[in-house]
Order: C-alpha cells, then sequence, then structure tokens
C-alpha cells in the first residue's frame, strides 16, 4: 500500500524516474491533433479566398521584383544586335580590324571623357576588353545580363548573353577573346561561345561562385579555376566538365584568383584576410601571408611585368607585394589617396607599367606614378563607387571604367 502511495505522487509529476517506468507514453500523447483539411473538402467560397491569397502573393513578388522560383529558372539566350553577323568578305563580327596597331609603347594619362555604353539596368560588376586588340568589350552586370560592345566603331552593344538567373559576379575572356566564362550567384558558372552566344558548358558545386579564371597557357585552355563561397577554390576540365581538384585551405570566401611564375603558381586572397600562394594541381599552400594588421583584399592584379602585383587593401590603400621566392610586401610602394570604402574596386596598369590605375567609393578615377607612387591625377568618372578600370591594350591613352 505504501508503495502505492509512493508511485501515486510520482504519477503526478512527469519530472521524477519512477513517472518514467509506470508511464511509457507522454502525457500529450492522448491529444488529438486538428487534421489539415483536404483541399477537396474544402467549401467554392474557400477555394476562391485560397486562389485570391495565392495571386496577391505572385504580384506582391513581382512587385518587388522576385521571381517566382522554377526548376529551370532561364534558359541560354543570345541577341544580336549588330547589322550583320558577318561581313561582305565572311569576316564575323568579332574579328579584329587588321589597320590598329600600337602606335608607340609610352603611355599618356586620358584627357578627356569621349564615349559612355548605357544598356544595364543595373550596377556593373566587371568588364574587360578583347584580349589583344581591344576592340570589343564584354561587361558583366547586376541585372543578369552580360553584353559585349563594340569599341571604335558604332560604340554601341553587339551581342547580349541570356542564361544566368542572378546577378552576375565575375567573367574572364579565353587567351584568344573566342570564349568566355561567367559566374553568378545563381551558384552556376557558364562557358559560352563568344561569337554565337551558345552555351559550351554550365557547371556548379551548389555553392555561390566570387571569380572564375582560366589557365592562362595556351595548351591549358580547358583548365578552369573558380573561388567559393564556401572557401573552396575548386578546379575543371572544361572539355568532360569534371572537377579535377579542390584546393582547400581558406577560413573565408575566397575573393580573387591570379596566376604568376609562368602560370606554373597562383595567389588567392580570402575573407579571412591572408594571401595564399599555390602550386598549380598540387592542393597544398606553397606560401601564406598573413598578419594581424592586415585588411581583406579583395581585388589582385599582376604588374605588366611580372614581377610584382598590387593588391585593393581595405584600409584605402593598395599594396604591392613581389612575385618571386619569398612573395614579400615592399613597404616602399603603398599607393594612398583613394577611399575605397570596403568596395572590391579593381586595380588596372597600363601596358608599359608606369601608371597604376583604380576607382574609388566616390566614383573618382585615381592615377599613381609606378616610380614616385604619387597620385598622378584623379577625376571624377561616375556618380557612384567606380568598381572597374581597365587600360586599353592597344591605345596608349584610352582607359574604360564601369559602376
Amino acid at each position: 500500500e505504501e508503495e502505492e502511495e509512493v508511485f501515486g505522487s510520482a504519477k503526478l509529476n512527469p519530472a521524477t524516474d519512477k513517472w518514467v517506468l509506470t508511464n511509457k507514453k507522454s502525457p500529450w500523447a492522448g491529444r488529438v491533433v486538428e487534421a489539415k483539411i483536404a483541399p477537396e473538402d474544402l467549401t467554392d467560397q474557400q477555394k476562391e479566398y485560397m486562389e485570391h491569397l495565392k495571386n496577391k502573393r505572385v504580384e506582391k513578388r513581382a512587385a518587388r521584383g522576385w521571381a517566382e522560383k522554377t526548376e529551370d529558372a532561364r534558359e541560354d539566350k543570345s541577341f544580336f544586335h549588330g547589322k550583320e553577323e558577318t561581313n561582305y568578305k565572311g569576316d564575323s563580327w568579332m574579328e579584329p580590324p587588321k589597320d590598329r596597331k600600337r602606335e608607340n609603347d609610352h603611355c599618356y594619362i586620358p584627357k578627356k571623357w569621349v564615349h559612355t555604353w548605357s544598356g544595364h539596368t543595373k550596377g556593373v560588376s566587371k568588364m574587360q576588353f578583347f584580349p589583344g586588340s581591344g576592340h570589343l568589350l564584354l561587361s558583366a552586370s547586376m541585372d543578369s545580363k552580360i553584353k559585349i560592345w563594340d569599341v571604335h566603331n558604332s560604340g554601341k552593344c553587339m551581342r547580349t548573353y541570356l542564361g544566368h538567373s542572378k546577378a552576375v559576379k565575375d567573367v574572364t575572356f579565353s587567351n584568344d577573346g573566342r570564349r568566355f566564362v561567367s559566374c553568378s550567384y545563381d551558384n552556376k558558372l557558364k562557358l559560352w561561345d563568344t561569337e554565337t552566344g551558345q552555351v559550351l558548358q554550365t557547371l556548379t558545386t551548389g555553392k555561390t561562385p566570387m571569380v572564375v579564371r582560366l589557365n592562362p597557357d595556351d595548351n591549358k585552355q580547358n583548365c578552369l579555376l573558380a573561388g567559393f563561397s564556401d572557401k573552396k577554390v575548386v578546379q575543371w576540365d572544361t572539355d568532360t566538365g569534371d572537377i579535377t581538384q579542390e584546393y582547400d585551405q581558406h577560413l573565408g570566401a575566397v575573393n580573387t584568383i591570379t596566376f604568376c611564375d609562368e602560370n606554373r603558381r597562383f595567389i588567392t586572397s580570402s575573407d579571412d584576410k591572408s594571401i595564399r600562394v599555390w602550386e598549380f594541381g598540387i592542393p597544398v599552400v606553397m606560401k601564406y601571408i598573413a598578419d594581424p594588421s592586415m585588411h581583406s583584399m579583395p581585388a589582385i592584379t599582376m604588374h605588366p611585368n611580372k614581377n610584382w602585383f598590387a593588391a585593393q587593401s581595405l584600409d584605402n590603400q593598395i599594396l604591392v607585394y613581389s612575385t618571386k621566392e619569398r612573395f614579400r610586401l615592399s613597404h616602399k610602394k603603398v599607393f594612398t589617396g583613394h577611399t575605397n570604402g570596403g568596395y572590391a574596386c579593381q586595380i588596372g596598369f597600363s601596358p608599359d607599367g608606369r601608371f597604376l590605375i583604380s576607382g574609388d567609393a566616390e566614383g573618382k578615377l585615381f592615377f599613381w606614378d609606378w616610380k614616385t607612387h604619387r597620385v598622378f591625377r584623379s577625376f571624377k568618372a561616375h556618380d557612384q563607387v567606380t568598381i572597374g578600370c581597365e587600360w586599353h591594350p592597344l591605345e596608349q591613352s584610352k582607359v574604360a571604367t564601369c559602376s
């Protein structure tokens, strides 16, 4: 009887072990939860109301500019905007002009604004001149479109490439300019045929690619490297679409990939405020550059003589490192005067290596003298941040910027 009494009080207290022994079921086991009503049990009035709510939600999303999520978000398309795709001789629209040669080896600072290409509806995140001749300019935008523009003659858009469903982060040409690779916030990388606008390969790991590069060696143009938000650098063979290597050491999203030392090595920078140097094809860090005073370096460019690389540091400085064995920071070569305001403003060099250029958060474009490290000239280029700038490969005093 005593035992029964003890058990009796324990029965009421679920916190005791005795309760657990006597009650195998939970105290809520007997509750009946109201079952969901099946769609066929709804009255006509209720069905009408549900349809009304659904339509309202779709309208709201459309008003905010959000597309309804579909399985295949956007099919790959491309539109040609020029007069004709081949001229009377049968040459393609993207053939470089035969009459344009490098006039001299001396570069000059541009004096006046000559042309604006406008056609993107949102910010332009990256642009690149056609390799070698610079007669075309490729641009990637936050409006998910990629466009290629004529530089010399009409100055108009020649072709638009549609395939990404979200903002395009980075684009890069192959050595001959016949193909280019793009990466986007829709987590896809696409390899395009520049001339026809056809997608040759679509690659993805499911994570967001931040930067994409092709190996600059002519015999390794099928090796594609992409830095991702999940701290990895992934290497693909674009012929087969297979992943051939993963470089996984960074502690933050990978921002840049830059080849050096005759393309035997490459440099990566990341949100973890470090720079790492890798041997191409070997996933072991060869050199690790980190320092408590270092800031993140979201843009890196190689000097034309290949002995130095310049890095946009987020404390409003451009720092210069040697590409020789030690990868040592040059304490003399520090370029200041601009405010990059947390933006990954790309850096450019004049083809002769005498000037370094960079945009800044206020829309200015800065020119520094490489030897003296002083600001040579600066002027207002855009109303908002000048995110990209590139010197024309042939014409010594032309610079393109994007914002």
